[in-house]
């Protein structure tokens, strides 16, 4: 498989508030080398929510530094219960990590780049920003906000790039405009983008209407992410008279395999494909936060990623394991 992890043992040093909802944790492996990572890697972090053990993926801060891995968790009280695990620390704390690992090509030979972050999507950006503006690139960054107060890591920002940051604080009246932007962006642009799932949705039609190659815009994901709220719902087993609930704490995946209905998995990011399984019927609505499928597919909705996607209501799921087989 490509995302092969492999965990290490690792030792809270430090954390520091960066807004009212943001905070940074600095952690530090116990055989820590300062070994340089690439652009928009992130690590996997053992968490645990009402007593069981899961993981939650955070995108690492900056280029490497010989003081740890920094990451930064917003405080969300939608989410599936990461970021509260994640605040409740303090340092000292023991944890669980993995190896840091990208999912984000970047081509350092482009002459022109665009940065695209909303709000906590600053974090994978921040490192782009510092190695772009270190080679001297032609790179502009656009970072969404609701305000100001809210956007972390502005200062560090504003002091590399000047004039190429270009904040849009919602609170300020400033939107930002994809359609324009993308369609100012000279042909060759490589475009980073990090932000929630409909925001992506909106980059990526403006980014096919401006007349880009899909393939240079380059994304990181939030795989928590939806276009519905977070919340419980229910699947049915075809052929087996199973009917699960899946907590809003915890992926389909997870529920599914720990029931015993094994689902083979891979990034866990909604990026592979590799987990998803035919839907048989749908009362309700779906939830697709994976970036595998194209828009047609999810509107039909004939699959799901199970490590990411959720739904309202209740589905009718095939793992093609039959309950006589259990």
């Amino acid at each position: 498989m490509r995302f092969i992890e492999t965990w290490t043992p690792a030792t809270l040093v430090a954390t520091r508030d960066l807004t009212p909802n943001v905070r940074e944790f600095l952690i530090k492996p116990d055989q820590f080398e300062a070994a340089a990572y690439p652009v928009g890697s992130h690590i996997n972090v053992s968490v645990t929510i009402d007593g069981l053990p899961e993981t939650r993926s955070y995108s690492l801060v900056g280029e490497a530094s010989s003081h740890g891995l920094r990451i930064a968790v917003r405080r969300a009280e939608d989410s599936r219960g990461g970021s509260r695990y994640m605040w409740s620390l303090q340092p000292g704390a023991r944890l669980d990590i993995t190896q840091p690992a990208s999912l984000l090509a970047v081509d350092w030979t482009r002459e022109n780049y665009c940065l695209i972050a909303g709000g906590i999507g600053i974090t994978p950006i921040l490192g782009a920003a510092q190695a772009l503006a270190r080679r001297r690139a032609d790179v502009t960054l656009h970072y969404a906000v609701r305000s100001r107060r809210e956007a972390a890591y502005l200062d560090d920002l504003a002091a590399m790039l000047g004039d190429r940051l270009v904040v849009h604080a919602s609170d300020e009246g400033s939107r930002l405009d994809m359609d324009a932007l993308f369609a100012s962006l000279p042909q060759g642009t490589l475009a980073l983008f990090c932000g929630p799932m409909r925001m992506l949705d909106a980059a990526r039609h403006a980014w096919i209407g401006a007349g880009h190659p899909l393939p240079d815009l380059r994304y990181e994901t939030f795989g928590s992410s939806g276009t519905l709220p977070t919340e419980t719902f229910r699947v049915r087993l075809k052929d087996s008279g199973v009917e699960l609930e899946i907590p809003r704490e915890r992926s389909m995946l997870d529920v599914l395999n720990a029931s015993g209905f094994e689902v083979i998995s891979d990034c866990k990011r909604g990026e592979c494909g590799l987990c998803a399984i035919d839907v048989v019927d749908v009362d309700g609505e779906i939830d697709h936060r994976d970036v595998f499928f194209s828009d047609h597919q999810k509107q039909s909705n004939q699959r799901i990623c199970a490590c990411v996607s959720r739904a309202r209501g209740t589905i009718t799921v095939d793992t093609l394991l039959r309950a006589d087989a259990v």
